[in-house]
């Protein structure tokens, strides 16, 4: 009987040594954010952003102009030609907001694609931290609800990331 209990307890003993995994969070979102090369990156996005604001409320106000004018002749030139400086600047607004929103994919694909390329230097540093600090499981925070402070690596992978990379090539 004795042996039995002490096989039992052994047996218990092994299974919850190798069940025990040390499991770290991360947050990748606040690395993005918060990291040099993701600042230099939000600030060359918000650059062209801005550039593209400009030149959109400048179009934006020369098409109200021109709608302006239009209407202001409505009853001084023929219903014909009315209706044909009205089909024009109808064509030159669909043209426009069909840039617009070419500019905006193209500024979302451009973040993507620079996002990609960092999370492509961030993964070895990662899986480096990890194997170095025998952590078996990192999981991202947006999906922990509650988690001790010192399973938090956000930090230090934070600081390698800045000792590895600054700017990114655009």
């Amino acid at each position: 009987m004795k042996k039995v209990i002490l096989f039992i307890i052994i047996f218990l003993n092994i299974f919850s040594l190798s069940a025990s995994a040390k499991i770290a969070y991360i947050d990748i979102n606040l690395i993005l954010k918060t990291s040099d090369v993701g600042k230099f990156l939000n600030s060359h996005i918000e650059k062209k952003k801005s550039e593209y604001l400009i030149k959109h409320k400048k179009i934006e106000q020369e098409l109200i102009q021109k709608e302006k004018n239009l209407l202001s002749q409505k009853n001084i030139i023929s219903e014909k030609d009315f209706d044909e400086k009205y089909n024009i600047l109808s064509q030159e607004v669909t043209n426009y907001r069909k840039k617009k929103k070419l500019n905006i994919n193209d500024l979302n694909d451009f973040k993507i694609e620079n996002t990609k390329k960092i999370l492509e230097v961030l993964n070895p540093i990662i899986t480096n931290f990890v194997n170095l600090n025998s952590i078996s499981i990192v999981i991202p925070k947006k999906n922990i609800i509650v988690g001790k402070k010192n399973l938090d690596i956000t930090d230090q992978i934070l600081k390698l990331l800045n000792k590895n990379i600054n700017k990114l090539n655009f």
